[in-house]
């Protein structure tokens, strides 16, 4: 099949963010010109960051202020994932939360009982205001027979003056001393991509994703039977992608480069 033949019947690029779209606050080059390409060309995106330690509306307001206004039917976060996941398969659970205090006001706006104490789950974030007091709470919680969840794997977020630790990395700690490996939801998980076409109302052979990690972003078009383009401008570079398993449908070096094959 040529490349430009798997765009066909294609609504929806699914967009990474941080490595994709920008990278820490500097917009890539090339990005908001790809989406008025894409618009030019009859396809729709939608933001997806496995990237919990912020509220759909920060990035909506940084996305404001690198030139992209976007409504809040644009993006969806691992966290909106995570909050659906446990209102779906536990109810109103107490949950004791590793997080940043954006992701805990996600939590209460979307109904979820936060708690200091006897929780029924422990939820995992990117919690870049972590510290060994949360840490060791929260491997006490899960010994004592809480269940643990994760927003997402990624062991590390790109920023423009290289790697920090992610939620993955948190949870490998946690592992580490419990033995429990948690529930990963975010990319590339079933309940992401069942979230994402109710969102669009829309089949999988109606959408790609776009992204710059094999895990993730291209794990889940690879596992589900989804389209995917790698973009080399965050986590992955080429001879990553030699030496693994999971191979992207596309490889482009930037996000605008996408636009040869509209």
């Amino acid at each position: 099949m040529k490349k430009q033949q798997m765009f066909e019947g294609k609504k929806n690029f699914i967009l990474d963010m941080d490595g994709t779209f920008y990278l820490g606050n500097r917009l890539l080059e090339g990005s908001l010109e790809f989406l008025d390409k894409l618009k030019e060309a009859g396809h729709d995106f939608l933001f997806f960051t496995n990237n919990s330690s912020q509220s759909p509306q920060v990035y909506i307001n940084k996305l404001k202020r690198m030139g992209c206004p976007i409504g809040s039917d644009k993006i969806i976060t691992s966290g909106m994932v995570t909050t659906h996941y446990l209102k779906k398969h536990y109810g109103n659970p107490r949950v004791y939360l590793l997080g940043t205090p954006a992701l805990e006001e996600q939590f209460i706006k979307d109904g979820i009982n936060l708690v200091e104490d006897n929780p029924d789950l422990v939820v995992a974030g990117f919690d870049t205001t972590v510290t060994y007091e949360k840490l060791t709470k929260a491997c006490t919680f899960i010994r004592n027979g809480a269940a643990f969840i994760a927003t997402h794997p990624d062991f590390n977020c790109p920023t423009e003056d290289g790697f920090i630790p992610d939620c993955g990395a948190i949870c490998a700690f946690i592992t580490a001393s419990t033995g429990v490996t948690p529930k990963y939801l975010g990319k590339p998980y079933t309940e992401t991509l069942e979230f994402v076409l109710d969102h669009l109302n829309c089949t999988k052979d109606e959408v790609i994703f776009v992204g710059d990690r094999l895990y993730t972003d291209i794990a889940i078009g690879v596992n589900h039977g989804v389209t995917s383009i790698l973009v080399l401008s965050g986590e992955t570079k080429l001879e990553d992608v030699e030496k693994s398993d999971v191979k992207p449908d596309i490889i482009v070096d930037r996000l605008v480069d996408i636009v040869n094959y509209l």
